[in-house]
């Protein structure tokens, strides 16, 4: 056991026991003047602390000299009302504070008790309310701007854990402290209490048992009252203003002496004008002329060197700010933060940044951060830190997503506007401004507020800006995940399987494939939307087949016939067939026998005026099925599959090839044409 536990135990089991054995006059002394060097303590700890959480101990604290304080109130009344004495430190108090006349030492008593009460007291418990209810209110906003920070790269994932933890610790602070203002004025209402009794009791047991005369009783038992109420009313006020001090500083890192006289002295125009105003105080009015016209002058003094030093601040300030400036330009390595590509993008012109500030209602960084938790649910990926910011060369409305630092995409919205688009069984058209959705291109008008409401009972789709801007990003990283999957992504996913797959981890990397292999084959998988999410059958595959293969489209082929039920459950409905394509087994062959083996893998080399016959009949069939409203699917055969696909994505980027492999037993599809060439 810590010696700091036997000494805490010790100090709680201590009052314990006043409450229950008499107490030594000479140890009661010691206890009290421990309780007043204690509140001290916490008194200037209290005031000198940077931020509350610096006493997130103090609700314990306050609870434990709240006890050992009252322990001793009840070892000193049971003193005065057995023996007549209470010790020197009571008899001190109630002599010297008291003035030794029962009626001052009353008056300072019930002073003192005013003040803890009615002033102290009341305004630390409404503040320590307050804050607690501000604080658990604030709560769900700090956490959206750490989110927001983190997703815009301000801070780092260390850093937005620690923001969150001192936030959980500020919340569970005030609310302990919402309760332990209570402990203060229970304590105070209960010195009251005690003295009264002290009072009271005493009085009768010197008249009544010892025999005593009343006025003696009075005088003897009225001045041990006194100072008992106030050595135990004096530590108690002390820990009444610590408190107060603790909940009024809020959560600001700040040394409160600095800050007051920043705060108080740091205007020189006030200090001459009530430098002034008190010198005209000490001349013109009985008032003592010494002491005014002196505090005066001390004003007027004072405010001079604060100009002083506030000038010389401004000049060491711009000094520092030149010799930063150079300095950085001389720098050698000032170039290298120039060099650095941000893997995802966001640029808007200065209309959008509304929709991205919080304090304005904006709740797109709110979106951004769905987008990544939404895409790692889907695909199984982490999307890298996508930053936000502002670019005054673009038009207002504009944005622009770049990818690696490349623009991909851009758009432009309509402020205080909406986009309505025709799901295509709209009969009745509304007015409103033309123009084309980002995302796919579909075409679409914008509306005002007022016409949003008919829009929808028409069955327009009504997106408002954010969403507009949220959908359009989400799109593109879909479509370029693929390169956005570093080799440190895939270590980092390995890592999280090796926890719980050691033997399989083990086995596959490094001795079967090395990292950048398995890149390849997720790149290949993300490419064509395929969730990535189940990594132990992936993994378990590339063990399987690494072996006899290192090429990684080969490896994608055998890892895309085992994720079948996800792919079936990505594309197909189990209660109603599915409309689809076919490729002529004739081309599949002429496929097959372009294909050109090499050390570095294979390639289709395809007659262009074949390829070319063979594409303007998929187009054909695609659009059959775009016409029927469903999206086109076109089956092959496994060993085809990948190098129909390269040939194709050009010209069709969503057309999804699949293999006869890759579908589930349980899927019913309906062919309604055949890709061939006559």
């Amino acid at each position: 056991m810590k010696k700091q536990d036997i000494a805490l135990g010790v100090f709680i089991l201590v009052p314990i026991l006043c409450l229950i054995i008499p107490v030594p006059l000479l140890l009661l002394d010691l206890l009290f003047g421990l309780n007043l060097v204690l509140s001290m303590i916490i008194l200037f700890t209290s005031l000198f602390s940077k931020e509350p959480l610096d006493m997130s101990s103090f609700p314990t604290l306050l609870l434990i000299m709240t006890l050992f304080r009252l322990s001793l109130n009840v070892s000193s009344t049971r003193n005065i009302l057995l023996s007549g004495e209470a010790g020197n430190v009571v008899e001190t108090f109630g002599n010297f504070v008291g003035g030794g006349n029962l009626i001052v030492g009353a008056i300072v008593f019930f002073v003192l008790i005013i003040m803890q009460l009615l002033v102290i007291n009341k305004g630390s418990e409404r503040v320590s309310e307050v804050t607690a209810r501000f604080t658990l209110d604030a709560m769900p906003g700090k956490q959206m701007a750490i989110d927001a920070d983190l997703n815009t790269g301000a801070i780092t994932d260390e850093e937005a854990k620690e923001r969150r933890e001192k936030i959980q610790e500020e919340s569970a602070f005030f609310g302990s402290m919402d309760g332990a203002t209570k402990y203060v004025k229970g304590d105070a209402t209960a010195g009251l209490i005690i003295t009264v009794l002290n009072f009271v009791g005493g009085i009768a047991l010197g008249v009544l048992m010892n025999g005593m005369e009343f006025e003696t009783a009075i005088q003897t038992y009225s001045i041990l009252t006194i100072g008992d109420g106030l050595v135990s009313q004096i530590p108690s006020l002390m820990i009444s203003l610590s408190t107060g001090i603790l909940v009024t500083k809020g959560s600001k890192d700040a040394d409160v002496g600095h800050l007051l006289q920043r705060q108080l002295f740091s205007t020189p125009k006030v200090l001459y004008i009530v430098g002034g105003a008190v010198i005209g105080l000490g001349l013109f009015t009985p008032l003592n002329i010494v002491i005014f016209t002196g505090y005066g002058v001390l004003f007027l003094i004072t405010g001079r060197m604060m100009k002083n030093e506030l000038e010389m601040a401004e000049t060491d300030e711009a000094v520092s700010e030149d010799e930063e400036s150079a300095e950085e330009i001389r720098r050698p390595e000032n170039v290298s933060s120039l060099l650095q590509v941000d893997s995802i993008e966001l640029e808007f012109g200065y209309g959008i940044i509304p929709l991205a500030d919080v304090n304005q209602g904006g709740d797109l960084l709110d979106r951004v951060v769905m987008i990544r938790r939404q895409i790692a649910l889907e695909l199984g990926c982490v999307v890298p830190m996508i930053r936000l910011r502002d670019n005054i060369q673009l038009n207002p409305n504009q944005y622009l997503i770049k990818i690696k630092g490349v623009p991909v995409s851009e758009g432009e919205i309509l402020f205080d506007h909406y986009m309505a688009m025709n799901p295509g069984y709209v009969e009745e058209e509304i007015a409103g401004i033309p123009t084309f959705e980002p995302s796919y291109h579909l075409p679409a008008l914008w509306i005002t507020e007022s016409q949003r409401e008919r829009a929808e009972s028409l069955g327009y789709t009504v997106v408002d800006p954010p969403s507009i801007i949220a959908t359009h990003l989400t799109e593109i990283i879909r479509s370029h995940l693929d390169e956005l999957l570093t080799r440190q992504d895939v270590q980092n996913l390995i890592d999280n399987v090796k926890d719980a797959n050691q033997t399989l981890i083990g086995e596959l990397v490094p001795k079967l494939l090395s990292v950048g292999e398995i890149q390849k084959v997720l790149q290949n998988l993300l490419a064509e939307g395929i969730s990535i999410r189940d990594l132990i059958t992936i993994f378990e595959t590339l063990a399987d087949y690494a072996s006899s293969t290192h090429d990684t489209d080969i490896l994608t082929e055998y890892v895309r016939q085992n994720l079948k039920r996800a792919i079936s459950n990505q594309y197909f409905f189990s209660s109603e067939p599915t409309n689809v394509v076919t490729l002529d087994p004739k081309a599949e062959q002429e496929i097959m026998n372009s294909v050109k083996q090499t050390e570095q893998g294979s390639y289709l080399a395809l007659d262009p005026d074949y390829a070319q016959r063979l594409l303007t009949s998929l187009k054909e069939e695609t659009d059959k099925l775009e016409e029927l409203g469903r999206t086109p699917i076109i089956i092959t055969s496994p060993i085809v599959r990948m190098y129909f696909k390269k040939l194709t994505e050009e010209q069709f980027k969503n057309l999804h090839v699949l293999s006869y492999n890759e579908i589930d037993s349980d899927v019913e599809l309906q062919s309604v044409g055949m890709v061939t060439v006559e």
